[in-house]
Formats: C-alpha cells, sequence, structure tokens
C-alpha cells in the first residue's frame, strides 16, 4: 500500500512538472496549419500527427527545462506564487527533471526526424533551431527569460514556426494564409508568456530575471496583453479584407473574441497570484480559437 501510494504521488509530480495547461499552446498552432492543408492532394495523417507530437514534446521540454534552471540559477524561492515548481519544492530531485527534459528533447528529436526526412532541410533547420530555443529559454549563458525575449521566443516558435512549419510539411510551400495565422496565434502564446512573467514580476525583480514585465511594468503589461489578445482577430479580419481567408472560418474564431475580452478584463483587474486562473484560460483561449477556426476551415472544404 505504502509503495501505491508513492507511485501515485510521484505520478502526481510529474504531471505537474509537465503542466498540461500550457499544452494547448503547442496542440492550437499544429492543428491550424494541417488543417489550412487537409484539403490537398498530398496531405498525410501521418505527417500531422507527428508534428502534433513533436510540437508537444517541445513544450514539456521547455517546461521542464524553466523548472530545472530557474531552480539553478535561484530564480524559484519559498516566495513564489506561481504553481507548484516540482524542483523548488522538492518533490522532484533536480538531477531527474535534467534528466526528464533531455530524455524529451531526444525523442522529440527522434520523432521529427520522420519530419525532417519529408520535408528535407528547411525542417532540419527549424528543428535544430526548436530545439535550441527550448534550452535557451531559461538555460544557457543567455536566457531569452531573463533578457525580456520570452514572448518573441513564444511568437515565433509556437506561432510562425508551428503554424508555418506544418503547413509547409504538408504542402512543401508556404502562403499568406498561413503566415496570417502563425503570426495571430503567435500573439495568443505571447500572451500566456506574459501572464506568467506578470504575476512574477515582484520574484523575478529580486531574482534579477529581467523578464518583459519586468522591464515595462505591471501597468504596460496590462496594457500589452490586452493588445496581445485582440490582436489575432484583427489579423483575421485584414486577411479576410485581404482574400486570404474565408469568412466561415472568420466569423467562428470570431466568436472566441468574448472569451478574449473577459480575459483582457479579468487581467487588467488582477494581479500577483490571482492571475494563476488567467495563464490556462489564456491557453484555452489559443486552442479554442484554433479549433473554431479548424472547424470553419473543415467546413469550407466540403
Amino acid at each position: 500500500m505504502y509503495h501505491n501510494i508513492m507511485q501515485s504521488s510521484s505520478m502526481q509530480s510529474w504531471f505537474m512538472a509537465i503542466r498540461p495547461r500550457t499544452l494547448p499552446a503547442a496542440i492550437g498552432p499544429l492543428l491550424v496549419g494541417n488543417m489550412l492543408a487537409i484539403g490537398l492532394s498530398q496531405f498525410s495523417l501521418l505527417i500531422a500527427f507527428t508534428s502534433m507530437l513533436c510540437a508537444v514534446l517541445l513544450q514539456i521540454s521547455v517546461n521542464l527545462a524553466n523548472d530545472y534552471f530557474d531552480f539553478k540559477n535561484g530564480i524559484d524561492t519559498d516566495e513564489r506564487i506561481g504553481p507548484v515548481r516540482v524542483t523548488q519544492s522538492g518533490m522532484i530531485a533536480p538531477h531527474h527533471v535534467r534528466n526528464a527534459m533531455i530524455g524529451c528533447l531526444l525523442t522529440a528529436l527522434i520523432v521529427g526526424s520522420l519530419l525532417i526526412v519529408h520535408g528535407g532541410w528547411p525542417i532540419a533547420i527549424l528543428a535544430a533551431a526548436s530545439i535550441l530555443g527550448a534550452l535557451c529559454y531559461s538555460g544557457g549563458p543567455y536566457p531569452l527569460a531573463s533578457h525580456g525575449l520570452g514572448e518573441i521566443a513564444a511568437f515565433v516558435f509556437f506561432g510562425l514556426v508551428a503554424v508555418v512549419g506544418s503547413y509547409y510539411l504538408q504542402a512543401g510551400t508556404t502562403t499568406m494564409t498561413s503566415w496570417l495565422l502563425g503570426s495571430a496565434i503567435g500573439f495568443f502564446n505571447a500572451a500566456i508568456m506574459l501572464v506568467n512573467n506578470t504575476r512574477d514580476i515582484t520574484t523575478d525583480t529580486k531574482a534579477g530575471k529581467n523578464t518583459l514585465a519586468v522591464r515595462i511594468g505591471e501597468a504596460q503589461a496590462k496594457v500589452l496583453y490586452q493588445s496581445f489578445v485582440y490582436l489575432p482577430f484583427g489579423i483575421i479580419i485584414a486577411g479576410f479584407l485581404l482574400g486570404s481567408l474565408d469568412g466561415l472560418p472568420v466569423l467562428l474564431a470570431g466568436v472566441s473574441l468574448v472569451i478574449a475580452r473577459n480575459l483582457s478584463r479579468e487581467f487588467h483587474n488582477n494581479s500577483g497570484e490571482a492571475l494563476n486562473p488567467i495563464l490556462g484560460q489564456t491557453a484555452k483561449l489559443c486552442m479554442i480559437f484554433s479549433i473554431l477556426f479548424s472547424v470553419g476551415l473543415f467546413i469550407t472544404l466540403r
């Protein structure tokens, strides 16, 4: 019985370590990128599922790296007000978290090798950049998160790279539509990062972690969050007016504007620990937007 309790506790700790609430940030853009290509004769379900699996593994790797490196660099302390970090809290030994991170990156590389064979050298470059980005977000000699570049990294890797890259894998080319949607979803993922960093302004400042929120202050971070969650809707409307996006996907995705408005108000009215629920809700907004747009694309193709 004791063994079962310990095993259950360990599984719960690892579940916390991978931060499942953040995984929609990885799945959403891959869903959209593949749905853009679903009408193509060369569309491959195997490539679609493989690319999604690779993205999820990379997101988990980033989460584990952040947990490990923030503890190692003295950023996560007992003053932390965000969700429990398994390394800092002592739930999982640091070397286990580090090894799990390396294991996830290697698995992502093995899974991604199929994508590299299929997509050629452009995908090889994106794969190398993604793995390097996962390591350099919190670690390395110049951690991106500690120099105000976390939101930019989220926009690039979980927006542009994810959507445009997944579409390129299926189509062998890119389109204005894929770039527009990559930008739209990139802003949602930047918003997720901004919530996290705004919540941690006090502790990050003490630790010398100069995130974008630390640099611009909480008041401006709240204004920036509004921009991040509203800009995607402006982008898809512009895409429709330019003739790059069909009306039905834009209309369906536009329904999630109600969620964006509510989150914007909640973010503006809360600070510190009260921002924790908004982090997961912003990730859900990204996923809902992606699903609604994808449903619209599927209906349009029928």
